[in-house]
């Protein structure tokens, strides 16, 4: 199986590829091959073209029968929303490829903040890290790990290196939205 990824950010070129193995090989996937992510900016992301591009540049390399996967920060954009319009443009480019859209709550490292108790002694994190009550809802994510890094918190030196390490626990359970 081949995986071609689009990001968003410089840390996450190394680290969801990381991220992506892990969760394929618990499912039992082992012949698994992902090329070096594309890295395009979420302003970029949102223009058709752009995007367009990097789907076929991603597509490329991945082969006839590779799949896709674009992983964006929400930001303060709503997930269930941007998801959606966003796989819309990657079909439009290449429907003829499997295609996800995965939209990180605020940011990629709210994942790192709901896993935090399975980062301890990592990094330099305390061994006593408790994950905030919210994670999602954490504005500042990068800075929340920051704050508990006595050598800070580096996007391209980190997130790899916590990608590796992080236990993924069961999904919360989705709240619906207020009427």
């Amino acid at each position: 199986m081949k995986i071609g990824i689009i990001v968003e950010g410089h840390g996450e070129v190394d680290a969801v590829p990381i991220v992506v193995r892990r969760l394929l090989e618990e499912q039992g996937v082992a012949d698994l091959e992902i090329p070096r992510p594309f890295r395009l900016p979420k302003n970029k992301m949102r223009k058709q073209d752009e995007l367009a591009r990097a789907v076929e540049l991603v597509a490329r390399k991945t082969g006839p029968h590779g799949a896709l996967l674009v992983l964006v920060d929400a930001d303060d954009d709503c997930p269930a929303q941007l998801g959606p319009q966003l796989l819309a443009q990657v079909e439009k480019s290449r429907g003829d490829r499997p295609a996800s859209v995965v939209v990180a709550v605020r940011k990629f490292e709210a994942w790192f903040l709901g896993a935090a108790d399975s980062l301890r002694g990592r990094r330099g994190l305390p061994s006593d890290l408790t994950p905030p009550e919210s994670p999602e809802s954490v504005r500042d994510a990068k800075g929340w790990l920051d704050s508990k890094m006595p050598t800070g918190y580096s996007e391209t030196v980190d997130q790899p290196a916590l990608a590796s390490v992080l236990i993924f626990g069961p999904p919360s359970v989705c709240r619906p939205s207020p009427s």
